[in-house]
């Protein structure tokens, strides 16, 4: 009896003896989380002066010259900026037409950026410093030289923003790096000693591959923390860094916003942690790559820092591509372009004939909506998605097991890879099902939960989790969320090792043992659902997904062969449902032309029964994909209904969007419940009260309406 009497106790105190750790572990990381210069923002700046949308040449075949003929140029084709290069340039000139300008290379050029040509052989070589070491140096070097370049140009009352470089990057661009960012192999295992709290291992210096072996063990012996910890510190350090030349600026210029240029996808190499990165720069332009632009909007929907992103212009793609690309990136928040000047703008001092039909854009978003939207906040409809930077990192490690000794040339993870293409997914089906949402970042959800308003958390391939990430997403569902996990959700920790039992298991009622390998996900050759170095050179979606041939359900891949699909449950207020299903074909059927609410379904059907339905719907008198954005200033809606295609970037800029219609389309909207005091942006025509409107625009812009009040959401 007394031995029966023991046996719960003894239960009792084993599992207290396991929970410790764990409790001192997600106590550890909440620690760094709130202590760690990284997470601590620099400051904010008004940037009154960016009052509009401005669209800024970077002249590098400005062959029209900056005298009367440039300025007189400018004025009558609606450009309203320019730039400065390392605190130099024909102030006078901007200053008399008023172009608002930007100074690119504050900080110079050739230590925040390294030219990639003849890298190759460091960048592979985890003994191997950075050719322009990271360190006190180089911070002090670079800020006597931003201030000094600040100083030339801060008394021009047409400024508006400082870029410290362009492609700026701990490496070279987003190549796989594994070389030691600076000598101070000591700061790194102080570092490692903040991430961990006790018990930090000790720094390794290893490449991928030494550790893809791992990746044909079971779920539980996979330890990618000696690499994945090492680029998190890099990125750590790169932020840090990137915060005190931003603070330099700041001194000198307190009015005037700093930030990089060219930045490039969310990834592993590269200094591209956006938790991280957003919070040191204020002011932004970034390659759209990655879902780099929704990811920065929705880290500050105040809209404080400035984003824009570079404008090439496509003679084979024509005008058409130019035009809803300006119209696009104004509808998603951006404040303006960087236009790159090459040789298709000028023959000798005459315009040539496509910048006849970009003017009215130009001049329409420079002088008549830019400045109604200035300072706009954006609206969401009840959805969040979850960015996880260590779940990217993962990600990478999974993908790029298949190139085997050729990881090192890696270069488009961001069309590649499985975290990024989840998420696009993801956000293509949310758009085309007229939903706005935003992304949460790992360290706002760890630290202070999940935000009131949004109804819905999405987990997109998020293979990595911390306890306490896990604890504030459990905490969501139970007080009314509904949390809705793709695949693999949680079997790593924030280090990327295995775990014996996914950090969300027990939300979603689905058991891993740790016991799980490779055999056990999609076809069972590899973690994932594609075979990236087979399709590396993919032109279509088809392509890429005929490389492995998983089990398939509803069309779309089954993830995880011992679970079931589609796996829902209550908890507490909310919901939790585990699909065990990859969206990533979504973009596949999307591009044949099968992207319809039915091939939503699978995914999209728990978002409606949590109560999120669109309050907006758009559609045109021809096929045309449609999404709505939607924002909020002075008491008023703004919202944007444009036509919704893919953009293929690249990581030196530019790209353009893939199947763009012309032509003129007559767009019918219908809302949720009639709203009061509507108003036409682009005619200026006031319209009766109601909730069905339509418009005719050239398909390649946006119709632009405003109402009094906030969005008409049904259940009202």
């Amino acid at each position: 009896m007394h031995r029966l009497c023991l046996l719960p106790l003894l239960g009792l105190a084993l599992a207290c003896t396991q929970a410790e750790p764990q409790e001192r572990s997600e106590s550890a990381y909440l620690a760094y989380l709130r202590q760690a210069p990284e997470f601590r923002p620099v400051r904010k700046v008004a940037a009154k002066r960016w009052d509009t949308w401005i669209y800024m040449p970077w002249r590098y075949q400005w062959t029209i010259g900056t005298g009367e003929a440039g300025g007189r140029f400018c004025r009558d084709f609606g450009i309203n900026g320019g730039m400065t290069d390392h605190g130099e340039g024909p102030l006078d000139w901007l200053e008399r037409w008023h172009l608002r300008f930007y100074n690119d290379h504050t900080a110079g050029k050739g230590d925040l950026y390294l030219d990639p040509d003849g890298l190759d052989a460091r960048l592979r070589d985890p003994n191997a410093v950075r050719p322009r070491p990271l360190d006190r140096a180089l911070i002090d070097r670079l800020g006597e030289t931003v201030a000094a370049r600040v100083r030339n140009i801060r008394r021009s009352p047409v400024r508006i923003a400082y870029a410290l470089d362009d492609e700026a990057s701990w490496g070279s661009f987003s190549r796989p790096a594994v070389w030691r960012i600076n000598g101070d192999n000591g700061a790194y295992q102080r570092w490692l000693q903040s991430y961990y709290g006790e018990n930090a291992p000790q720094a390794r210096w290893v490449t991928p591959a030494d550790l893809f072996p791992q990746l044909a063990k079971p779920l539980k012996e996979i330890d990618l923390s000696p690499l994945l910890d090492r680029m998190r510190y890099n990125d750590s350090v790169w932020a840090n860094l990137l915060g005190e030349l931003v603070e330099r600026c700041n001194r000198e210029d307190p009015e005037t916003p700093c930030g990089v240029v060219g930045a490039q996808g969310p990834g592993l190499w590269g200094g591209f942690d956006y938790a991280k990165l957003a919070k040191k720069v204020q002011f932004i332009e970034a390659y759209d790559l990655g879902s780099s632009h929704e990811i920065l909007r929705s880290f500050d929907r105040d809209n404080t820092a400035p984003r824009v992103t570079t404008h090439f212009h496509d003679e084979a793609r024509g005008t058409d591509q130019d035009v809803w690309l300006a119209w696009h990136y104004f509808a998603h928040g951006d404040r303006g372009m960087i236009g790159w000047v090459d040789g298709s703008w000028f023959e000798g001092e005459r315009p040539r004939p496509w910048l006849d039909r970009f003017k009215p854009v130009l001049q329409e978003l420079g002088q008549v909506q830019g400045p109604k939207l200035a300072g706009a906040r954006s609206l969401h409809d009840g959805v969040a998605i979850y960015y996880s930077h260590p779940s990217i990192q993962v990600s990478w490690m999974l993908d790029a097991e298949a190139h085997g000794k050729t990881w090192a040339n890696r270069n488009d993870d961001f069309r590649l890879g499985t975290s990024h293409n989840v998420r696009q997914a993801w956000e293509t089906m949310l758009a085309d099902a007229g939903l706005r949402y935003d992304f949460l970042s790992y360290d706002d959800v760890a630290l202070h939960g999940v935000p009131s308003g949004y109804r819905v958390l999405i987990l997109p391939a998020v293979y990595a989790l911390s306890d306490a990430e896990a604890r504030r997403i459990a905490e969501f569902a139970r007080a009314g969320g509904t949390v809705i996990a793709d695949f693999g959700c949680g079997l790593f920790d924030q280090h990327g090792r295995g775990r014996r039992r996914g950090a969300l298991d027990g939300l979603f009622s689905v058991e891993h043992d740790g016991g799980e390998t490779r055999s056990d996900f999609f076809a069972g050759r590899l973690w994932v659902e594609t075979n990236q170095d087979a399709g590396y050179s993919f032109r279509r979606w088809r392509d890429l997904f005929a490389t492995l041939q998983p089990p398939l359900r509803k069309g779309y891949a089954v993830a995880e062969r011992k679970l079931a699909v589609g796996t829902e449950r209550r908890v507490g207020k909310g919901r939790a449902v585990y699909l065990n299903l990859s969206p990533q074909r979504y973009l596949m059927e999307r591009e044949e032309g099968r992207g319809d609410e039915e091939r939503r379904r699978p995914f999209l059907d728990p978002v409606r029964r949590a109560g999120v339905v669109p309050w907006i719907a758009a559609s045109g008198d021809r096929p045309l994909p449609l999404e709505a954005t939607h924002w909020s200033k002075g008491g008023r809606t703004f919202v944007f209904v444009l036509q919704n295609v893919p953009i293929a970037g690249r990581t030196t800029g530019g790209g353009g969007a893939a199947g763009l219609t012309g032509g003129e389309v007559s767009i019918e909207v219908r809302l949720a419940a009639p709203i009061r005091d509507v108003r036409d942006e682009r005619t200026g025509r006031k319209l009766l009260d109601g909730n069905h409107f339509r418009f005719r625009i050239q398909a390649t812009e946006a119709a632009l309406f405003s109402f009094a009040g906030p969005p008409p959401h049904p259940e009202k």
